[in-house]
């Protein structure tokens, strides 16, 4: 084979089209979830550990008070790729998010790679979200006294005796069950309680802001102020919720209107809520006091409120398991689309006859993120996921550049404002954060995309729809 066969396969595009022309029915999602329904899965992807468990840990040991403003800078660069985000979901209103934009948009190749990134990046999230579950789990235990062994209550380093985080690994399993009953069900699941979790973090606000201590916020720059960019790229996988809601776009009544609302409405809610409570929780006790894993909680227990201490830690539970759930949704749609389209095996893409949501791989990767959960540290999986998901903004930013001037004539329910600065500004935003990610985190990363191109040549080049169709080298229609 040439080199110019080769590019024309790896190069091929696939084509805009309604998922009723070219899916056969047992590859088909229900289509239920309305405008509210798929902001409150935003809004669930965005605020959880981010703000319960991850603040508190960046706050005590990478930026001190200044964790604020590395939320800040992570929500420019997640605002400036929410916009390309919302540009894509009102043209192109399919299951699987940045792989699908990628596919259309920029070639076979591209659109492989990113996919192969999230499915690693959305099973990681959902373990580190499902440890800060655990986090405030535990603490809850123990403030009823319940001691349970030492080696159920943490991953292998965490803390003294610990072999595996077992609520980590339960409420994994727990969100897989719960997607597997149907997209009706996620969704009324996810209002409520994203309800409850907006409400909790709403009181966090109004009670703390009492305790707050100026002298908590001196000195507000302890590590350095390049710490703020280190905190950043840490808390990125907490601003980003919406691209996984993104994933669910086949089972919105009307995608092309809804989703790029909700993409907005979602992080809008979420960065007014976190710069309001890292504020609160970096005011109320010096940052070297601040608990890693149940921050906001120990907090009020430090002021004399143990028992909003506790209704924190029940909420932080209640709120953060959504956030598990929101994920899980994204990486299985992502799967699915993948397989749909013929780059992994086909066999994944079969939904459930009755509740049509693809429960084989969701179980699969139900089990995967509990082991993942059950045996890595909080700070490993979260750089793990942002690097990954940094790297799906750059590409969808730049896509979002391409399409504009290659298919200028495709209907777009919502266009990005201040093209190309926006899109240029979330690249260089979610580069600078990827530089600031340890270099520990580069080599997984690299070695895991290096094992998808090895299985890119040896499977998904020739097992792919448009390869089996004999598609143009483009694949436009």
């Amino acid at each position: 084979m040439s080199i110019a066969e080769l590019r024309s396969q790896i190069m091929r595009r696939k084509p805009i089209t309604r998922v009723e022309d070219e899916a056969p029915a047992d590859e088909r999602l229900a289509r239920s979830l309305g405008l509210w329904q798929l902001t409150a899965i935003g809004v669930g992807g965005i605020i959880g550990a981010g703000v319960f468990s991850l603040a508190g840990a960046v706050a005590h040991d990478v930026t001190g008070p200044a964790v604020l403003l590395s939320f800040l800078v992570a929500g420019i660069a997640s605002a400036a790729a929410a916009l390309c985000y919302a540009e894509f979901a009102g043209m192109i209103p399919k299951a699987g998010s940045a792989y699908t934009y990628g596919y259309v948009s920029l070639g076979e190749i591209f659109g492989w790679f990113i996919g192969w990134d999230l499915l690693l990046e959305y099973v990681a999230v959902a373990a580190v979200v499902a440890i800060g579950v655990s986090g405030y789990f535990r603490f809850l235990l123990d403030g009823i006294g319940l001691e349970l062994p030492n080696w159920m209550m943490g991953a292998p380093g965490t803390g003294e005796g610990h072999q595996v985080d077992l609520f980590a690994m339960l409420f994994c399993l727990g969100s897989a069950f719960v997607l597997s009953r149907g997209i009706r069900s996620v969704g009324r699941f996810e209002s409520v309680f994203v309800a409850v979790k907006v409400a909790l973090v709403v009181l966090i606000v109004v009670l703390g802001v009492f305790h707050i201590d100026s002298s908590n916020y001196t000195p507000y720059f302890p590590f350095g102020t390049a710490a703020v960019f280190t905190g950043a790229a840490t808390v990125f996988f907490a601003v980003f919720g919406y691209d996984a809601m993104s994933t669910a776009a086949e089972e919105s009544v009307d995608a092309e209107k809804h989703l790029p609302k909700a993409i907005i409405y979602s992080l809008a809610i979420a960065m007014t809520l976190y710069v309001l409570a890292t504020l609160v929780l970096t005011g109320m006790q010096k940052y070297t006091e601040i608990s890693p894993d149940s921050g906001f909680s120990t907090a009020f227990e430090s002021v004399g409120m143990p028992g909003v201490a506790n209704i924190i830690a029940i909420g932080a539970i209640v709120g953060i398991i959504t956030v598990v759930l929101t994920f899980m949704l994204g990486v299985t749609r992502v799967w699915f689309a993948m397989s749909r389209d013929g780059l992994l095996p086909e066999w994944f893409a079969k939904t459930h006859p009755v509740r049509k949501v693809p429960t084989r791989v969701t179980w699969i990767v139900g089990i995967g993120s509990a082991i993942m959960a059950g045996f890595l540290n909080i700070r490993t999986v979260a750089e793990l996921t942002n690097i990954g998901i940094l790297m799906a903004f750059v590409v969808v930013c730049l896509a979002v550049m391409v399409f504009r001037r290659t298919r200028p004539e495709v209907p777009r329910t919502f266009r990005l404002p201040l093209m190309p600065l926006v899109p240029i500004v979330g690249v260089v935003f979610s580069v600078w954060l990827m530089v600031s990610l340890r270099w520990e985190t580069w080599v997984r990363f690299v070695v895991w995309l290096l094992i998808g191109l090895v299985i890119y040549f040896a499977y998904s080049r020739t097992h792919s729809k448009l390869a089996r169709t004999a598609a143009t080298p483009t694949g436009d229609q």
